[in-house]
Formats: C-alpha cells, structure tokens, sequence
C-alpha cells in the first residue's frame, strides 16, 4: 500500500476505529454467539473502509471514487447502528461503545471534506446513472477532450 493512503486522516481515522474496534469485541463473552456474530460483522466492516480507501486512492475516475465512498458509508452507518444490539445482546460494558461512536462522528467529518476532494472531470460517464459529477446524465455524450485527463500520469491507474 502507497505511504500517500496511510498519511491520509481519513485512512489513520479507520485504523483507530479499528483498533478501537478490536479491544472493544474482544470484551465480547466467548459463549454469546450474538455477540461473536456481530464482532465478526464490525471488524468485517471496518476492514471494508480500510480496503475502500485505499481502493478510491488508486484511482482517478470519479464514479470509482464515488462508488467506494458510498460503500465506505454504508459501513460506517452499520458500524455505527450496530452499538444499539449489544445491551440487548447482554454486552454488560456496552457504555464503551460511545467510543465508537465518537470516532465515526471524527471520521465522518473528514470523509465530507475527503469526497469533496474528488475531482468531477476525471469521470467516464456512468450509464447507471449513480456517480456522475453533478450534471452528467446518464445518456450525456462524451467529448474526447474531457478524457485528456487519462493521459496526465500514465503511471497511475484508473
């Protein structure tokens, strides 16, 4: 992995969470097959966004970036509803759980400011219609000069 994805605080934000994360369902009762169902969904999760950041940093294309940040936010929503089941499935030391929350509220503050770095005309338009920058339609034609981004660095891949 490029140095460059783990200076970003977005990225060092998602490995606090994680570590949070690990001592937190560690505390986990090793008999509570609720609970060891669910620890095994948040670090599933939180590994999502650390591979999804990376992913979005590798590439230039926005609909590429924009797809891994909406799966990034769907994880980070999962994560942070997920602290609701532990008292029900009898985590005692569900109060820690704040922590989490706290530091997906950190994280998705710099993820607003991370996604509004991406650049709206490095895109191929998504016939879906999706992830288009604002004001790309699904049927928009293409001109060839808007893709004279794919020739700026060669040596990165979209």
């Amino acid at each position: 992995m490029r140095d460059s994805v783990k200076n970003l605080p977005l990225y060092q934000k998602a490995e606090e969470i994680y570590d949070t994360l690990k001592i937190i369902t560690g505390l986990f009762p090793e008999d509570n097959d609720h609970l060891q169902h669910l620890k095994i969904n948040l670090l599933e999760d939180i590994m999502v966004i650390l591979a999804k950041i990376s992913g979005a940093e590798a590439v230039k294309l926005y609909d590429i970036k924009m797809e891994n940040a909406a799966i990034i936010r769907k994880a980070a929503r999962e994560i942070m509803v997920s602290g609701h089941s532990l008292e029900m499935f009898g985590f005692t030391d569900s109060k820690y759980y704040k922590l989490i929350r706290n530091l997906i509220e950190e994280f998705r503050i710099l993820f607003v400011d991370w996604v509004a770095g991406f650049n709206p005309k490095h895109f191929i338009v998504d016939e879906w219609g999706l992830f288009n920058p604002p004001g790309i339609t699904p049927d928009y034609i293409q001109r060839d000069d808007e893709l004279n981004f794919l020739d700026e660095d060669e040596d990165d891949e979209f």
